[in-house]
């Protein structure tokens, strides 16, 4: 599904026109990623949360020059599928 198709489903469901729909479906994730940026966590009951996982500093294998490279650490977005979308997805 990309995101024409989520904006579709959300219209259907909802009623609202694709336009709002996509206002919204962008404002949610506009929220989320400003959470995320910001150090917080993004709980969503029955569903998931999203959270920051910061990975430590490791080295690496640069195969062009043949050398071990440092690389930092560095925090990336993580997802978490909360009960009820496990127990949803094991269904199907």
């Amino acid at each position: 599904m990309n995101k024409a198709e989520l904006v579709s489903g959300v219209a259907q469901k909802t009623g609202f026109t694709k336009k709002d729909s996509e206002k919204t479906i962008n404002a949610l994730f506009e929220t989320i990623s400003e959470a995320l940026e910001n150090g917080d966590k993004v709980q969503i009951i029955g569903f998931g949360t999203f959270f920051v996982r910061t990975l430590k500093e490791r080295e690496g294998f640069n195969p062009a020059k043949k050398e071990i490279v440092k690389m930092p650490a560095i925090n990336i977005p993580a997802f978490k599928a909360g009960k009820n979308l496990k127990e949803r997805i094991r269904t199907h």
